[in-house]
């Protein structure tokens, strides 16, 4: 029998860096955790052990401190997209970089109203991310945000739904419906990505509490369908939402009823729902 490289990427994963801007005494910061992948000409490697063409993935840890420390990391999607033009124009045989970013959110304290310069507080579980290939002479971005985790008591229903002999669950015209967004969405290499996520942010954010919800579906399209009209950045969403359920707790044993008021939070198992919107 004789076999082929059919397919081969390598690199460097979860290389973490803080980056603090200094301007006088207020600092600004950002966390980044960085993914780096290469694909291209690296047969030998694989087939006879040959590592001449390999760059060490030490080399691209070492890489993303050094850019980070010449770039001001204005976006998270800009600074992927130099690292994946870096690694395309410096490495000849590298025929695709692909650059991977999620970014840890710190919050300015405030002490007596007032911001503080160099004091932050950690937020979470929220994480803006990005995903960027790079070939010659073209680059493709993809921004996102992962973990939004949002929740209303209220607006959301379920029921009309399809049933057979193991449907056990009730109708509701009441119910809480919780969630962890992540979203992606294509766009240009040259667009303001800080604007486009802010815009898209915030339409999935108002969109979901406002929504009178029928399904996490009907909410899901609704919550699509605002993005692209906050932002013209974007011709297109991918949304998934996982449905937290929190299951009413029977307190009849206690002599107590439960107008929807007592509820048990359960991660798992949990339905998900995703689909992509585009723009007609």
């Amino acid at each position: 029998m004789t076999a082929s490289l059919a397919w081969n990427r390598y690199g460097k994963s979860l290389v973490r860096v803080m980056k603090v801007t200094r301007t006088g005494p207020r600092h600004n910061l950002r966390e980044l955790s960085v993914n780096i992948g290469l694909e291209g000409n690296f047969t030998a490697a694989h087939t006879r052990g040959d590592n001449s063409a390999v760059l060490p993935t030490d080399t691209m840890k070492n890489t993303v401190y050094a850019l980070a420390r010449t770039d001001p990391v204005s976006s998270i999607e800009s600074f992927a997209r130099l690292l994946a033009r870096h690694f395309v124009n410096t490495v000849p045989h590298v025929a695709l970089a692909r650059v991977e970013i999620t970014e840890t959110q710190w919050q300015r304290i405030e002490t007596d109203a007032t911001p503080h310069n160099h004091t932050f507080q950690r937020l979470g579980p929220e994480t803006p991310a990005c995903t960027v290939e790079s070939e010659r002479g073209s680059d493709r971005v993809r921004s996102g945000l992962r973990g939004l985790v949002i929740l209303k008591s209220a607006q959301s229903a379920f029921s009309g739904f399809m049933r057979d002999k193991f449907t056990t669950l009730k109708e509701t015209d009441d119910r809480i419906m919780g969630t962890s967004v992540t979203a992606a969405w294509p766009v240009s290499p040259t667009a303001d990505f800080n604007a486009a996520r802010h815009a898209v942010r915030q339409a999935l954010i108002s969109t979901f509490a406002a929504h009178q919800s029928l399904s996490v579906q009907q909410t899901l399209f609704a919550m699509g369908e605002a993005a692209l009209r906050a932002t013209t950045l974007i011709d297109e969403i991918t949304l998934s939402l996982p449905n937290k359920h929190c299951l009413l707790v029977d307190l009849a044993p206690f002599g107590l009823t439960n107008p929807n008021e007592i509820f048990l939070p359960i991660d798992e198992p949990h339905g998900l729902i995703e689909a992509t919107i585009r723009r007609n």
